[in-house]
């Protein structure tokens, strides 16, 4: 199950392994991260010392075993910024931290509900983002150093605190702009990433892929996820020059 560091612990410190699964609980509420990977050895090395993933530019996925989402690994990065008048979706998030665990079918119930909840406030988006890289199942090591990269970036990110300064407009006040945050690690390359951002339709197909996807043999396609939201304490505000400056790739709907 996932579990709670202290507050005074920093960085992910906290944290539960194990040969088959890995679970960790940032000190800060606003991240929880649970990962079970599927090794598939190193990538395949020639006589020089030097891999052999050219030979995926020639030959595409030709060779790729087909697995029930298709073939390969897929690092895929899904961002939602949306209003919250009530600040539910924090609350909603905080108690899920709380109570998930690391089987293969509880990283998975924590996905989908994640983007469940996402899909249902709809109305509430401002703007989105998504980003994806395919790899081989032989550079098993070079999905999760991305994996990795691109958690690290937005953990970086959410540390930062938006207090309002004393006096402003945004003292005191209980809406704020939400931003959640979805690293996943999944096999196969049937899992959609592309479009978010650029529409509505186009935001909802995304989050709906990775529901229905991470779901598949009751998780045994999901090898990682994590999960981030900002603002995380009821004091701060993300206010649109925020979003600019630490988002800048999130795309108005």
């Amino acid at each position: 199950m996932l579990t709670r560091c202290s507050p005074l612990v920093v960085a992910a410190s906290c944290i539960l392994s194990s040969s088959a699964f890995l679970a960790n609980a940032f000190s800060s509420p606003a991240a929880f991260a649970v990962s079970n990977r599927v090794a598939f050895g190193r990538p395949m090395r020639s006589a020089d010392g030097e891999s052999n993933s050219f030979a995926l530019n020639l030959f595409g996925k030709m060779f790729e075993e087909e697995g029930p989402l298709g073939k390969g690994i897929t690092v895929g990065k899904i961002q939602v910024a949306l209003f919250s008048a009530d600040r539910s979706i924090n609350s909603f998030l905080e108690d899920r931290a709380g109570s998930g665990g690391n089987s293969n079918y509880e990283l998975a119930r924590l996905t989908n509900d994640v983007c469940l909840t996402l899909l249902r406030k709809s109305d509430d988006w401002v703007s989105a983002h998504s980003e994806s890289k395919w790899f081989s199942e032989n550079d098993a090591g070079g999905a999760e150093s991305l994996f990795n990269n691109w958690a690290n970036k937005e953990a970086a990110k959410f540390e930062k605190e938006y207090i309002p300064r004393s006096g402003s407009e945004e003292e005191g006040k209980l809406g704020t702009t939400v931003v959640v945050s979805l690293v996943v690690e999944i096999l196969g390359d049937s899992t959609k990433f592309d479009g978010a951002g650029y529409s509505l339709i186009g935001t909802k197909e995304v989050i709906a892929s990775l529901a229905a996807d991470c779901q598949v043999e009751d998780g045994e396609c999901l090898n990682a996820v994590e999960v981030f939201w900002t603002p995380s304490d009821p004091k701060e505000v993300l206010t649109n020059r925020d979003i600019i400056v630490d988002f800048p790739e999130l795309i108005t709907l």
